[in-house]
């Protein structure tokens, strides 16, 4: 169970699946131990949060457990979109845990956002890859699927084509110098868009997360990945953490798991109350 996730089920505001797939890594594996690793590196957190004046085991989160992997990954996904969506329509927020990023097309499926936020080193909008159309270097490309419009917040690298497809007007990339000044502007149809926010856990640089499986050098600080959740938390119906492995010695999980807590507490009070160089 994640530490702090004590409620019930049916009294739920948010429930939380653990969805351990790793079927396309093309690098180093090990995305299958993520919600473990996540779990387990989250139990020394506080359970106060001093930003927002909240206790995490007060806000309502149910850890329903993994979603075990099974092949082929077209099926998982449609179930596990069935089990996040059951969630969404119970009127609970679905928290996904990965495995890697494929994960977040069966997150997305099943809210179906006006806006797909990701926090990510690649792009993801490959057609493919490795003859895959179903790797998690296609998320994103899958996610406009249900959205009608991608954010990706960090991305610094993709093939030309990848690049090519990103200057559509549906796509936004903020470069990661560019993500501690970022503030939302979706456009889309809606006034006050929905969105949903993935986090792949290499947006960070690889000094602070390289518990992950595709590293890319020139990334993020924690502070601005907390700064970018934060900010977005209060539009959104959905979240994921995604792409922790287990060869580090817990930074990537611990990363993971406290903006985890960070999107619930932030989307609890509704708003931002700090800065990028806050404590």
């Amino acid at each position: 169970m994640f530490p702090g996730a004590t409620a019930a089920r049916d009294d739920a505001a948010y429930v939380l699946f653990g969805a351990p797939l790793d079927a396309s890594t093309t690098f180093e594996p090990g995305a299958r131990f993520g919600p473990r690793r996540v779990r387990r590196f989250a139990a020394t957190f506080d359970d106060y949060d001093h930003r927002t004046g909240l206790h995490f085991s007060e806000l309502e989160v149910h850890d329903a457990g993994d979603i075990d992997a099974f092949a082929p990954v077209t099926e998982y996904l449609d179930f596990l979109e069935g089990v996040v969506g059951d969630a969404a329509r119970d009127g609970a927020t679905p928290l996904l845990v990965g495995g890697e990023h494929t994960v977040s097309v069966a997150g997305v499926r099943a809210v179906e956002p006006d806006v797909f936020v990701c926090l990510d080193a690649h792009l993801d909008l490959r057609e493919s890859y490795a003859g895959d159309p179903l790797s998690h270097a296609t998320t994103t490309r899958h996610a406009l699927d249900a959205a009608e419009e991608a954010v990706i917040l960090g991305a610094r690298t993709g093939s030309e084509a990848e690049w090519e497809r990103a200057e559509r007007g549906d796509v936004t990339v903020i470069a990661p110098e560019n993500v501690p000044a970022w503030e939302p502007d979706f456009g889309g149809s809606a006034s006050s868009p929905s969105v949903y926010l993935s986090v792949d856990v290499d947006a960070a640089d690889p000094g602070f997360a390289p518990g992950t499986g595709t590293k890319e050098p020139f990334g993020l600080a924690p502070r601005e990945l907390r700064r970018a959740v934060r900010t977005v938390a209060p539009r959104a119906i959905g979240f994921d953490v995604v792409e922790v492995n287990d060869r580090d010695d817990g930074q990537a999980a611990a990363l993971a798991g406290k903006l985890l807590r960070t999107f619930v507490s932030a989307h609890t009070a509704g708003g931002t109350n700090e800065t990028v160089g806050g404590p």
